[in-house]
C-alpha cells in the first residue's frame, strides 16, 4: 500500500513537470516563430534598394526597431537557436552590406561633384579681375547658376572650395558695383559720422550690469546703422566696427549661441543695408549647407554607435559609446543654431 501510494505520487509529479516542460516547449515555439518573422522584414529590407539618405535613415530605424524585439522575443528550442541566430546575424550583415553600398556611391558622386566644382572655380578666378564687365557678367552669372546646380562634395573639402569660390565672385562684382556707383554726399557724410563714433566707441567701458551693458550694445548698434550708407570704396569701417562690438561681446557674460546669434544679426542686418542682394543668398545657401552636412554628420554617428552596441551580449555603454552620444548632442546644440539662423535670414530677406 504505501508503495503504490509512492508510485502515484510520483507519477502525479512526472506528470506535472511534464505538462510545465510542454508549455515552455510550446512557448520556446512561439518565440521561435516570432524571431523567423523579424528575419524574414530583414531580409526584405535587405534587398529594397532607396537612393536617398533621408530614406536611409527610415531604413536604419526600422532594423533598429526588428533587432529590438528580436533581442526581447525569449528563448527559441535549443536545437535551433544557433541557427536562428545564425540566420538573423546574415540576415542585418546583408542590410549593412546594402547599406554601405549606398554610401559608398555617395563618395565616389560627391569626388565627381568636387571636381566639377573645381573647374567651375578655376574659370571663377580667372575672371574676377576681368574689366570687360558687359562680357564677363553674364558668364560669372552663369557659373553661379551652374555652382548651385551642382551637388555636395567631401567635407573636408567642402568649406574651402566654397570659400574660394564665394571670395573670387564677390570679388569681381564688387569691382562691378564699384564702377557703377557714384559715391554721393550723403554717403561720405555717413562714413564721417561713423568714423567719428567708431573712434567714442573705443573709449567705451562696460559697467558690470549685464542688461544695462546689453542695452547699450544695442544702442550702439542702432545708431551706427542709423549713419546709413558709407561709399563702396570705404566700407572696410564696417569691419572695424565688428571688431569693437567682437572685444564687448567676449566680455559680457553672454552664452556662446547667444553671442553668435548677435553677431550673426547683427551681420545679417548690415548686408541686407546693401545693395547686393547676392551676399544674402550666398548667406543662405552656405547655412542649408552647413544644415545639410551637420544631419549627415549627426546620422554617421548615431549610425556609428550600431558597431558598440548591436552585440548580443551588450550590457552597458562602454566610454566610446558615451563619447560618441555626447559628440552627438553638440551636433545636435549646433543645428538647432544653424537652422535659427536660416529662419532669422528668410525673415530679413522677406
Amino acid at each position: 500500500e504505501i508503495w503504490n501510494k509512492f508510485s502515484s505520487l510520483t507519477k502525479q509529479m512526472h506528470d506535472k513537470r511534464e505538462v510545465l516542460f510542454e508549455a515552455q516547449r510550446g512557448k520556446e515555439t512561439e518565440n521561435l516563430e516570432k524571431k523567423k518573422e523579424i528575419i524574414a522584414q530583414i531580409q526584405t529590407l535587405a534587398q529594397e534598394k532607396v537612393n536617398a539618405h533621408a530614406l536611409w535613415q527610415g531604413q536604419v530605424e526600422k532594423v533598429e526597431a526588428l533587432r529590438s524585439e528580436f533581442f526581447n522575443a525569449g528563448k527559441v528550442p535549443a536545437d535551433v537557436n544557433e541557427e536562428t541566430w545564425s540566420a538573423f546575424k546574415d540576415a542585418v550583415r546583408d542590410f549593412n552590406v546594402l547599406k554601405n553600398s549606398f554610401y559608398k556611391d555617395i563618395k565616389k558622386d560627391q569626388q565627381d561633384n568636387l571636381n566639377k566644382k573645381n573647374a567651375l572655380l578655376a574659370k571663377a578666378i580667372a575672371l574676377q579681375e576681368s574689366e570687360d564687365f558687359s562680357a564677363t557678367t553674364p558668364v560669372m552669372k552663369q557659373i553661379q547658376e551652374e555652382w548651385k546646380t551642382i551637388g555636395h562634395v567631401p567635407r573636408k573639402y567642402s568649406d574651402k572650395i566654397w570659400k574660394d569660390f564665394k571670395d573670387a565672385c564677390n570679388h569681381y562684382f564688387e569691382k562691378l558695383k564699384a564702377q557703377k556707383n557714384e559715391v554721393n554726399e550723403e554717403e561720405v557724410e555717413a562714413f564721417d559720422k561713423k568714423k567719428e563714433y567708431l573712434e567714442a566707441l573705443r573709449t567705451f567701458e562696460l559697467t558690470g550690469d549685464h542688461k544695462t551693458d546689453l542695452d547699450a550694445i544695442k544702442a550702439h548698434i542702432e545708431t551706427w546703422k542709423g549713419f546709413g550708407k558709407v561709399p563702396q570704396t570705404r566700407r572696410h569701417i564696417e569691419g572695424k566696427f565688428n571688431k569693437v562690438l567682437d572685444v564687448l561681446f567676449e566680455k559680457l557674460s553672454l552664452s556662446k549661441k547667444d553671442t553668435d546669434m548677435m553677431r550673426f544679426s547683427n551681420r545679417m542686418e548690415q548686408l541686407s543695408g546693401s545693395d547686393d542682394s547676392r551676399k544674402l543668398e550666398n548667406e543662405k545657401i552656405f547655412i542649408m549647407r552647413k544644415i545639410d552636412e551637420v544631419q549627415n554628420e549627426i546620422f554617421q554617428l548615431e549610425n556609428n554607435i550600431q558597431f558598440f552596441t548591436n552585440t548580443k551580449n551588450a550590457k552597458k555603454e562602454n566610454s566610446i559609446v558615451l563619447e560618441v552620444r555626447k559628440n552627438i548632442a553638440k551636433h545636435k546644440e549646433g543645428l538647432e543654431t544653424w537652422k535659427e539662423k536660416l529662419k532669422q535670414l528668410r525673415e530679413i530677406k522677406e
